[in-house]
């Protein structure tokens, strides 16, 4: 006889298939994601053109705007995860989702460079606080068997939320209409407020998963969590691998792509809505291959994949431009989405593996400020790269340091707990 859900809501008696057995409060938190997702896909694409165009900003102001979000995040991440030790991940995850509603708002009323600014850098430290406390919620909710499971099905998410939002902006904004971009901007507030209600109601459920909290004395500071030489070789790889791979991604590959590349913007839309669709797509599928595996392999293989993507990208800006070009592109989008499927079960769960209880919050802030390390130090390098005309060499650099990222990946297998590096077989 089958017995009735455990503690997380799980059905013992459910063979696993394709879809992840995770947590009824997982899949919660999941859905909520999903929904803010979709708002954050409305407005990523629209701030520059909103600061530049609509409210009538200069380029190079305009892009200060954008960086504001990201630079708001080395302060955001490592907050967000101190808070989340103090006052719990889930309380923690709604003060975050607060402030990013607020910034959202703001932005949507702003029309001077000052008050941009000042939005921009509050939206960019709600999100900041956002995903530590988040990851920390998540692998609170699931056992650790599952973490890798839970941060696939999340990324597939994020993933397919912002697609949508995405979609919802072409079809919606126009610069002839600057009320439509204040919408948007407003739908992306309410997309974070939405999420408030659904935590509220879990907090019971997170309560009795998550176990006790620890005292105030018992807590793990941040200078201690800098001492565990496991986790700082975790953060220096995970620095290093979106340095050479999203980093680049954001924006040198479109650069380099629409420029000695020869396609067209709506080539190269096409190319990143493969990106996405191919994540939503494999990522589920990746993830039961690399059961039964080590998560360091995962990683390396995410390297490999990357550095055969930035080899297509030259290929591609050989070509000349033209249909052959617009297929290479397209193709080294759907083999860069294949590294993040592999990626996206590994270093999030190892980060926390690797933490005790009472400092899950500070190793996943830290976690996520390698993540933004990574996200500012890769368009810097490849700005003043593409800039000097060095396209191809940036690009051949890459191939260079991704075999070497990899490298280090099955190398750091030696400096892990054996619990903290398998990405347990399905079924």
């Amino acid at each position: 006889m089958t017995g009735g859900p455990d503690i997380r809501g799980r059905s013992p008696g459910r063979r696993p298939g394709l879809l992840p057995v995770l947590p009824r409060p997982a899949w919660v938190v999941l859905s909520g994601d999903f929904a803010s997702a979709i708002g954050s896909g409305l407005t990523l694409p629209c701030l520059f053109i909103y600061a530049h165009q609509v409210r009538g900003l200069s380029y190079g102001p305009a892009g200060l705007v954008v960086s504001t979000v990201a630079l708001a995040s080395l302060f955001g991440n490592p907050v967000g995860g101190a808070v989340a030790d103090r006052w719990s991940p889930r309380r923690a995850l709604m003060t975050g989702l607060l402030v990013a509603a607020a910034g959202s708002i703001a932005l949507a009323l702003a029309h001077t460079a000052a008050a941009l600014f000042g939005a921009a850098g509050l939206l960019g430290l709600g999100v900041a606080v956002i995903w530590p406390a988040q990851d920390a919620l998540l692998a609170s909710l699931v056992d650790p068997a599952d973490r890798s499971a839970v941060f696939s099905v999340r990324h597939a998410c994020l993933n397919a939320g912002l697609g949508l939002g995405a979609l919802g902006a072409a079809a919606v904004v126009s610069v002839t209409r600057p009320g439509t971009f204040v919408a948007v901007y407003l739908a992306d507030a309410a997309s974070f407020l939405a999420f408030l209600p659904v935590l509220a109601r879990l907090g019971s459920t997170a309560r009795r998963v998550s176990g006790r909290r620890p005292a105030r004395h018992e807590r793990t500071r941040f200078r201690e969590v800098l001492r565990d030489k496991a986790f700082l070789r975790v953060w220096a790889l995970t620095a290093v691998i979106v340095t050479v791979s999203f980093g680049q991604f954001q924006s040198s590959l479109a650069g380099y792509a629409t420029g000695p590349g020869g396609i067209s913007v709506h080539a190269l839309s096409l190319a990143f809505a493969a990106n996405t669709l191919t994540v939503v797509g494999a990522q589920l599928f990746v993830l039961r291959r690399l059961g039964g595996h080590r998560r360091t392999t995962g990683a390396a293989l995410a390297a490999a994949a990357w550095a055969a993507t930035w080899a297509v990208v030259i290929t591609g800006g050989h070509l000349g431009g033209g249909p052959a070009a617009d297929i290479a592109f397209a193709a080294a989008m759907v083999i860069f989405a294949l590294g993040e499927s592999l990626l996206s079960p590994t270093l999030p769960a190892i980060i926390n593996d690797l933490a005790p209880p009472d400092a899950a919050g500070r190793y996943n802030g830290l976690g996520a400020l390698a993540f933004t390390t990574g996200f500012l130090a890769g368009p810097a390098g490849g700005a003043a790269a593409l800039g000097a005309g060095w396209g191809t060499g940036l690009f051949a650099a890459m191939i260079l340091a991704c075999v070497l990222a990899g490298v280090a990946a099955l190398r750091l297998d030696r400096h892990l707990p054996a619990g903290a590096n398998q990405i347990p077989a399905p079924g």
